[in-house]
């Protein structure tokens, strides 16, 4: 016997045996509760901003992603650009998967 190193003793009960479905349902409820707290609103939430891509059309009020709200005077469906006017003779030209947001019309006035 060491001074520092303890003596090792064998486990002398037998071992409990392996709880093989009990993991499976596990991992299948983690499964669901992964898939309806995760995956599904994601999914919802990029299908209904595909669809605000498609309907943009020339005149909508937009807000993008970076914060500037502009009216749309071009849309150009082969480039997925669209460009918009932020104030008088001030044109940018934006992707549309910037666009966040589309707002009621009258919107840039009372601002």
């Amino acid at each position: 016997m060491s001074l520092f190193i303890g003596t090792a003793h064998a486990a002398t009960g037998t071992a409990q045996p392996g709880g093989g479905m009990e993991m499976i349902i596990m991992l299948l409820v983690f499964g669901l509760v992964f898939y309806f707290m995760i995956y599904r609103p994601q999914a919802k939430r990029v299908k209904e901003h595909k669809s605000l891509m498609s309907a943009l059309s020339k005149g909508d009020e937009v807000l993008t992603q970076g914060g500037l709200v502009g009216k749309i005077i071009k849309v150009s469906d082969e480039k997925d650009f669209i460009a918009i006017t932020i104030a008088d003779n001030t044109e940018v030209t934006v992707q549309k998967s910037a666009i966040s947001a589309v707002l009621p019309k009258g919107t840039m006035k009372s601002l």
